[in-house]
């Protein structure tokens, strides 16, 4: 567990749903606290227990050293990664650098085993670098650097043994990055059940479509929802991103990088939400499933009183879509796709570029409800 100098003070918490969650460190800050454990080792030639390192924010953070292995010319250390109470796929991993001197005083940065290489254009980083991201670039660098001082130089190279098969849990294989973890962090610290990182990388995946020339993307906001398209539409799996709960965010994402069209495919869980102008679609955020379908029942004119009840009173849209279905109010669901579509350009309306959205919604248990074109003009404009 890496600790900080006050590890009581309030600033290593978060308070999150009336929870107290500990604060963490990325993999770049354990990347720098890996390369001057081994700095030290190969300086010194004697093994360091811990090691005292600043985070890119500058909070201090000790870590203690798990291995260590050096002769005269090399040395190689490694810190277990501490992500606090962030459920974090990473957390635990043990990271390495190993490090050797050079005979001029340039510092080198590369990424060894478990350490992913970038295929595609619209990264932080060029094809065919390391996945070390620029901060924790910077912040390894200029921590080697204070080790070594003005004159000497090291060529560090940062692994991580069981990095591909954590790979596999993140975000890497959508981005293009392949064969390892990344080395993030732009802070430094992790922030247990931190939205923020999690939209970065879906603004990560959308901005690759459009380096490869993608003017259009199909959005939804799970697997549910990814494979209706895949499998209902033949849509191809590298056209999908998932936007999960951050709807309005990712809307507002296209608009910033130029999509034209946008095909929202979701079920209508999830969905009924956007119809009624909710964007965030957690149910810690909001939860109007009920009134909104009331509302939309009642539009339809001649739906009786007690029926509405009878749906208001249900706990789950799927048990509404068999009350409804059974009592033959089937054009409810053309209401409420028409809406996403409606709620969703209103979003984006008052900026430029405009973009064009169309919809899909779907019940896992008896499959299409409602598009606002129909389903097969959808699939041969947007499919295979």
């Amino acid at each position: 567990m890496a600790v900080t100098p006050n590890n009581k003070a309030e600033e290593n918490y978060v308070y999150y749903n009336g929870r107290k969650l500990r604060k963490g460190f990325t993999t770049g800050t354990t990347a720098t606290a890996a390369t001057v454990a081994a700095l030290r080792t190969l300086l010194n030639q004697e093994p360091q227990a811990t090691v005292t390192v600043q985070a890119a924010n500058g909070k201090v953070a000790i870590f203690d050293v798990e291995q260590t292995d050096f002769d005269a010319q090399t040395a190689s250390c490694a810190i277990k990664k501490d992500g606090g109470d962030d459920q974090d796929a990473t957390d635990g991993a043990l990271i390495f650098a190993t490090v050797k001197l050079r005979k001029d005083n340039e510092i080198t940065l590369d990424g060894g085993k478990g350490v992913g290489r970038v295929t595609q254009e619209g990264l932080a980083n060029q094809v065919g670098m390391p996945a070390i991201n620029p901060t924790p670039r910077r912040v390894i660098k200029a921590a080697a650097r204070k080790e070594l001082g003005p004159d000497r130089g090291a060529d560090i190279v940062i692994s991580v043994p069981e990095g591909e098969r954590i790979a596999k849990l993140t975000y890497n294989p959508k981005l293009g990055i392949v064969g390892g973890i990344s080395i993030l962090g732009t802070s430094g610290v992790v922030t247990p059940m931190s939205e923020e990182s999690w939209k970065h990388s879906i603004s990560i995946e959308m901005n690759i479509h459009r380096e490869r020339g993608d003017e259009s993307l199909v959005l939804v906001p799970g697997n549910y929802g990814e494979d209706f398209a895949i499998q209902e539409m033949a849509i191809p799996a590298d056209q999908i991103v998932q936007m999960s709960n951050f709807v309005g965010y990712v809307l507002h994402e296209t608009q910033r990088l130029g999509f034209k069209r946008v095909l929202l495919v979701g079920d209508l869980g999830k969905m009924i939400k956007v119809s009624g102008g909710i964007f965030s679609t957690h149910s810690k955020d909001a939860d109007a499933r009920a009134e909104i379908m009331v509302a939309n029942l009642a539009l339809l004119g001649g739906v009786p009183l007690e029926f509405l009840r009878e749906i208001y009173g249900s706990l789950t849209t799927i048990s509404m879509i068999k009350k409804i279905n059974e009592a033959g109010y089937q054009a409810v669901y053309q209401l409420i796709v028409d809406k996403i579509k409606q709620r969703a350009e209103k979003l984006l309306a008052h900026r430029e570029p405009q973009v064009t959205i169309e919809a899909v919604i779907f019940s896992r248990e008896t499959g299409l409800l409602a598009a606002t074109q129909p389903l097969a003009e959808l699939t041969r404009e947007w499919g295979q």
